[in-house]
């Protein structure tokens, strides 16, 4: 425990020293916001000075751990009927755009001629939950660690090119909170990118947004069992993997324990065992959880991995995109949604 602590040290102090500047920042500039604020930061100091390995441990918890904390805290801000009745008014929205993804992404890379498991795995990490579908994903087709580390920077580029652009796109068409967030949880690809863009809308649309997007990262289960039967048919027998080297899915592989948790949290403020009272305090610890947490996911960025990539993943991840999020727009309006 204490040797685990020692090592995220240095990291912990460098996303700290980077949230605490970029909420700084953000106060004077409210319209740009403290999270994207942290993340151009973490973006400017991770390509200029290249970290030290020593932070990494630091930085894996604030981009993973401290995220997950605040989203638990939003749920402890929503009750389980909102919870409810946002992903069910969000299906059809949800339903569409990740059935846009799946065959743009195939059709798309065909033309491309991108590797199958590659589109594949950029087509999956766009239309649901992004770096933890495509690990979901790999673990039952068994992709190259290349097409892996091709398709995370594929979708990790799109991310931050979201948090930066989609808060002004929104106000520049009117968008309401609502509507904002089932944009944001249907369009951008990881669910940090998701918090960042919509916390910067408004409470209103962070509230949306992240259960529009929870009910969308759940579609990894079904996805992965079809994947893993249309594997087992049609691989031949002699390149099947062997009984000790094939990898189960357990299903806390695939549905992350924070979402039990921001479950468990909306399920305590159903029985109001939460004061209504702390909503407020809870909304901007959250806030301030969800700064520091974009920091740490700036400072993690590794350019020259984005640049490796090269030129035909990073356009099929774009196109497959675009088309995602005007689809989904499109679905919002049509529907009513």
């Amino acid at each position: 425990m204490h040797e685990a602590l020692g090592s995220r040290l240095p990291g912990l102090f460098l996303v700290t020293s980077t949230g605490v500047a970029a909420t700084a920042v953000g106060h004077f500039v409210p319209t740009i916001g403290a999270p994207v604020v942290a993340v151009s930061l973490g973006i400017i100091v991770s390509t200029l000075h290249p970290l030290r390995p020593s932070v990494r441990p630091g930085l894996r918890f604030g981009s993973r751990s401290v995220l997950q904390a605040s989203i638990i805290l939003l749920g402890a801000t929503l009750s389980l009927g909102q919870v409810a009745s946002t992903g069910a008014r969000s299906l059809p929205v949800l339903l569409g755009s990740l059935t846009v993804a799946l065959v743009a992404s195939q059709v798309i890379g065909r033309v491309l001629s991108v590797k199958k498991d590659l589109r594949l795995l950029i087509g999956i990490g766009t239309g649901i939950c992004g770096a933890s579908a495509i690990a979901a994903t790999e673990a039952v087709i068994g992709a190259s660690e290349a097409d892996v580390s091709y398709a995370i920077s594929t979708i990790f580029t799109f991310n931050i090119v979201a948090v930066l652009s989609f808060p002004a796109l929104g106000h520049l068409m009117g968008l309401s909170p609502h509507a904002f967030g089932l944009w944001a949880g249907t369009a951008i690809n990881d669910l940090s990118s998701v918090v960042a863009a919509s916390t910067v809308y408004g409470h209103g649309a962070a509230s949306y947004a992240v259960v529009v997007k929870l009910t969308r990262t759940l579609a990894i289960i079904p996805i992965t069992i079809a994947l893993g039967i249309m594997r087992s048919r049609t691989a031949p027998p002699r390149t099947a993997p062997s009984p000790d080297r094939r990898r189960i899915i357990k299903v806390r592989e695939v549905v992350p324990m924070f979402i039990i948790w921001f479950l468990a949290a909306a399920a305590a403020d159903t029985a109001r065992l939460i004061p209504s009272s702390w909503h407020s305090s809870l909304t901007s610890t959250a806030q301030v959880l969800i700064t520091f947490a974009l920091a740490a996911i700036g400072l993690s960025t590794q350019a020259q991995a984005i640049r490796r990539t090269g030129a035909k993943p990073l356009l099929l991840g774009a196109l497959v995109w675009l088309i995602v999020l005007s689809t989904s727009l499109g679905l919002q309006f049509s529907l009513g949604a």
